[in-house]
């Protein structure tokens, strides 16, 4: 839809979430290049990372100047503002919301101020100790905040940037290294003041973070392609508990904390680009052999292999390797819809994720069809599919998922349904196969899912499937997306009612924290709680309703379904 500045917006259905993936960051110092555009590049090629908003900062070491903005990479940027934004160093950051909601305010890089100047800091993660945090900077500030908290920001990321102003008898280096481990959860920071890029990993390395040179500098980002898109060749891995700086110096790497990997096997099934390399194992090997194990350990009988695309394509080709039976492209993806900003009229909005996936009836018709998907979140989106592959006629629907059922939420990044939600925590393979309409329903061991990251087991975090959280989690009633904005809710709500002297900011943390009713202490239960989205994201905003509403069938499930 349009929005008020004319500019486009990617929501398909005004009023609905539409295809969200995670954040990206990205850092360059490169005297004598663009560096905006390097940053916008780099930025573009990481917009799988974040949909929200995008935003880059650059500095010619004396001035930071920021631009950030609503909407995708290409919608928030144009030549000229790309051209307004000079100098040798840019930090950029695409956001899907983490801690605080999705509206300016809260985009990304955020600025504050240091003893000595300015810093701009972009971040990918999630915090757990936000409301520590918070008192932090409460006792800093006291009970007038500054900055960009004072001008609404809500998210994790502006805590810590206003924690990074630092006292003046330290260096702003020094004051990051004492800051860092005091932090909780999953973060990877790309950051800088006047003269010097910085980025930092989280001693887990939940998130992956990558170095890489160019001939005139050097880069930091998400992923491998926010490098090899700008020119620049692969160093290495930021490793965990490892901050490193960059200036005309080259680079420096100070380890704040001893590593204790935990990296989030979901990157291999889902969240990274087929491209990307994690802890020297290739994202799109690891999916092809989680798509050869499931068929060894789930046979089918078909005579075609079909992904979900996009994410559900190297474990299908994987499957039909392992079994014999051949692949074929069951759908075609318009890739283009999702960022129209035309109104769907009601007739459009009954074809819901038509819009975007057209099933193709000359390869489908009278097929036994093994369709292939990365995992199961609600199970609406395999709902839909599988009536498409119906109605065009297929013969029998074999669904085979190339992750084990998820059933926790994610603290660390990943904004999976709440668990209430989550279908596989309150139905059988069996109801569930029947709920999607399948003929079979298959998932793949956690065992054959690890072995195919070809990752040791303990230095992988897999809660989301096992609920064995590497970074113990604090009170549920200082978890949330939406903490920030419940603690000044509550703040504001005490002030209007007492006038009562205040207490310390430490005991003002803690008694903000403590308001929370019975109803919001249930919704901590079912807590919705990262950056990247879950799966379904993509489709999720296109579903109708009777693609949320189970299949109407038998009360037995269909012959043939397995664990």
């Amino acid at each position: 839809m349009a929005r008020g500045d004319g500019l486009l917006s990617h929501d398909l259905l005004p009023g609905e979430k539409g295809p969200q993936d995670e954040c990206g960051v990205f850092g360059v110092w490169a005297p004598g290049e663009e560096v905006a555009k390097l940053a916008y590049y780099g930025l573009y090629s990481l917009q799988h990372r974040g949909q929200e908003s995008a935003g880059i900062a650059t500095s010619d070491g004396q001035r930071i100047s920021v631009y950030k903005d609503m909407g995708l990479v290409s919608q928030v940027f144009d030549e000229n503002t790309l051209n307004a934004l000079t100098g040798h160093m840019a930090v950029g950051h695409c956001r899907y919301s983490t801690t605080g909601a999705s509206h300016w305010a809260n985009a990304q890089p955020t600025l504050g101020a240091t003893i000595d100047g300015t810093v701009a800091l972009a971040h990918n993660g999630n915090l757990i100790n936000t409301a520590e945090l918070m008192g932090m900077v409460t006792d800093e500030q006291g009970s007038s905040p500054r900055g960009e908290i004072a001008q609404g920001n809500t998210t994790d990321t502006a805590l810590v940037t206003a924690l990074l102003k630092g006292e003046a008898s330290k260096t702003f280096e020094e004051t990051a290294l004492e800051l860092l481990p005091k932090l909780r959860g999953a973060f990877c920071f790309v950051f800088m003041n006047e003269t010097t890029l910085y980025a930092a990993r989280d001693t887990y390395g939940v998130r992956p973070l990558v170095l890489g040179r160019l001939e005139s500098g050097w880069v930091v980002a998400s992923e491998q392609a926010g490098l090899a898109t700008v020119g620049a060749s692969f160093i290495r891995e930021i490793e965990p508990g490892e901050m490193i700086a960059i200036d005309e110096n080259g680079v420096r790497s100070t380890h704040f904390g001893a590593p204790t990997p935990a990296g989030c096997v979901f990157e291999y099934v889902y969240l990274a680009r087929p491209d990307a390399t994690i802890n020297a194992r290739s994202v799109y090997e690891s999916r092809v052999e989680m798509g050869r194990q499931l068929a060894r350990e789930n046979s089918a009988e078909g005579d075609i292999v079909i992904p979900v695309p996009e994410s559900g394509t190297p474990a299908a080709i994987g499957y039909a390797e392992e079994s014999g039976i051949p692949f074929a492209h069951g759908f075609v993806k318009n890739a283009y819809v999702g960022r129209t900003f035309i109104q769907p009229s009601q007739t459009l909005r009954q074809l819901g994720i038509r819009l975007k996936l057209n099933a193709l009836e000359p390869v489908i018709k009278g097929k036994r069809v093994i369709v292939v998907d990365d995992s199961i979140v609600r199970g609406n989106t395999q709902r839909a599919i599988v009536r498409m592959l119906r109605e065009v006629g297929a013969a029998a629907v074999h669904v085979k998922i190339s992750s084990p059922p998820v059933k926790w939420p994610c603290f660390y990044g990943i904004d999976f349904a709440s668990r209430a939600e989550l279908i596989a925590n309150g139905a059988t393979i069996a109801e569930i196969t029947q709920s999607i309409g399948a003929d079979s329903l298959a998932y793949i061991s956690e065992d054959g899912m690890i072995a195919a990251t070809q990752q040791p087991r303990e230095r992988l975090c897999t809660a989301c499937f096992t609920g064995k959280y590497p970074i113990e989690l604090p009170n549920k009633d200082r978890l949330g997306k939406d903490l920030l904005e419940r603690s000044i809710a509550s703040s504001a709500a005490s002030s209007a009612v007492s006038s009562a002297p205040a207490a310390g900011p430490a005991s003002d943390v803690a008694e903000i924290t403590s308001i929370i009713s019975a109803e919001e202490s249930a919704k901590m239960d079912a807590y919705e709680g990262g950056c990247d989205p879950g799966p379904d994201a993509e489709f999720e905003a296109d579903l109708t309703p009777q693609d949320r509403e189970p299949i109407k069938a038998a009360t037995t499930a269909p012959e043939g379904s397995q664990a």
